[in-house]
């Protein structure tokens, strides 16, 4: 640095000629002359050894010198004004970063992740700067990359942590190679040495797993409908332990409709009830069910597993007529409507539906079922009838092996139409197949009469 000091007598003349000087210098270790000042430009410059300028090894990191600047040209008739000049030794990285151990252990519990042990280092420089901040690295021994290091910016520790989960059975010891660096390069003349490293041996803790199932989920297919206590699969667990000896027994952990059981030590699966494939249990023709294995470990440990049972369709729901209530015209020329057959079931346990008049007598006299597609028929009615309601008896059969029908009846209401309105207001009154049978039955012969 340079000190400067002025002198208000006139320059031209030696009184205000100065000179500067270090009386003191605070401390003095390690030597008393560490800095020397130019007498006449007051340029101060050190003089001690670069060596031993270390801020490391100084006693301080701030000298203070006394500085007398004298004018006459610094004879003794000369007066005197007297300053400070604090100087600071700043920090560079010539120190590398150095592990306290050179071997480092720790214990972990198979499937676990997090720290498992804490890295210390030590580092000369100044702290909290980038010459003194670590950075740590996993240089050897990590093949699955299971294993991270992560700097604490509280104390610069190293925290090596587990990120995948170790297996024991796989392999139940790891040793690492860890290196240290400083965030900063290290100055040209200083490198890291064998101390910048460190080995970390991690033991691998055995602890009791659950049974894996294989496959999950298992996959099957099933006809509906099957005898009680048919066969639908064979479950198959696994101990991952298999260094120990252990049994395994299996359970049904949720079976919404109650259909199944399984032998707890086969583990085979039977049909406790009725497979439904229309059951409101069944999604998309499937059913799940989850099981669960149980070791015999101490303590015992538990994995679940899943079963989904593909249903395939049985005919066994007869197909029905829709909609159940339809209106015609009293006028016959108009009365036309179409209903159509719907079934529970899948193909080929569905259409196409046969619809047509039920057996009883005298229906085709006043109603006509006609085919219209492969799902629905049109219904005509053939006379002028009274307007009322109606009960029409109907027989809809499907196309499955075997097929299945079903008797059923739709309600008609007989309707006034006008101006292309229908007024079915007073039709009240619930006429049934059997009075329409009657009247077509009766009324030819009260006519011939």
């Amino acid at each position: 640095m340079m000190m400067t000091a002025e002198d208000a007598d006139d320059p031209r003349l030696q009184n205000a000629v100065l000179r500067y000087n270090i009386v003191r210098q605070s401390p003095d270790k390690p030597s008393p002359n560490m800095f020397y000042i130019n007498p006449e430009s007051g340029n101060i410059v050190t003089v001690i050894s670069p060596t031993l300028l270390d801020r490391e090894t100084l006693p301080t990191t701030q000298y203070e010198l006394e500085i007398v600047a004298q004018d006459m040209k610094g004879r003794d008739v000369g007066l005197t004004g007297t300053a400070t000049a604090t100087i600071t030794i700043t920090d560079k990285n010539d120190h590398a970063p150095e592990f306290t151990h050179s071997l480092f252990q720790a214990n972990v519990d198979e499937g676990a992740t997090g720290v498992v042990v804490n890295l210390t280092v030590d580092d000369r420089d100044e702290p909290e700067t980038g010459a003194w901040r670590a950075i740590y690295s996993i240089i050897n021994g990590d093949r699955t990359q299971s294993f991270e290091i992560q700097t604490n910016p509280d104390n610069n520790e190293g925290m090596l942590s587990v990120t995948k989960p170790l297996d024991y059975e796989s392999l139940d010891f790891h040793t690492l190679l860890i290196k240290v660096e400083n965030e900063d390069p290290l100055v040209p003349d200083v490198g890291y040495g064998s101390s910048s490293t460190a080995t970390v041996q991690v033991t691998v803790l055995d602890v009791n797993e659950g049974p894996v199932f294989f496959p999950d989920p298992l996959q099957v297919t099933k006809m509906e409908n099957v005898p009680l206590g048919s066969f639908v699969a064979s479950l198959n667990a696994t101990d991952p332990d298999v260094r120990q000896s252990q049994s395994i027994r299996f359970a049904v952990l949720r079976d919404p409709a109650n259909w199944l059981s399984v032998n707890p030590v086969r583990g085979t699966v039977n049909t406790s009830a009725n497979l439904d494939r229309e059951s409101p249990y069944v999604h998309d023709n499937k059913y799940t069910a989850f099981f669960m294995a149980t070791d015999n470990g101490s303590p015992p440990a538990t994995g679940t597993g899943t079963l989904v049972i593909h249903l395939e369709d049985y005919n066994d729901n007869a197909p029905y007529v829709h909609p159940s209530v339809v209106r015609v015209c009293e006028d016959a020329k108009d009365s036309v409507v179409i209903v159509g057959g719907q079934d529970r079931d899948v193909h080929p346990n569905t259409g196409p539906f046969k619809i047509e008049l039920g057996k009883q007598p005298g229906l085709e006299k006043t109603w006509r079922v006609s085919r219209v597609n492969n799902t629905h028929a049109q219904i005509t009615l053939l006379q002028s009838m009274k307007r009322a309601n109606y009960q029409l008896p109907l027989l809809v059969t499907d196309s499955g092996l075997p097929p299945l029908s079903n008797s059923t009846e739709i309600k008609v209401q007989v309707c006034t139409c006008k101006k292309n309105r229908m007024d079915c207001s007073s039709a009240s009154s619930v006429h049934s197949h059997l009075i329409l049978s009657l009247l077509a039955a009766v009324l030819p012969s009260l006519l011939c009469l």
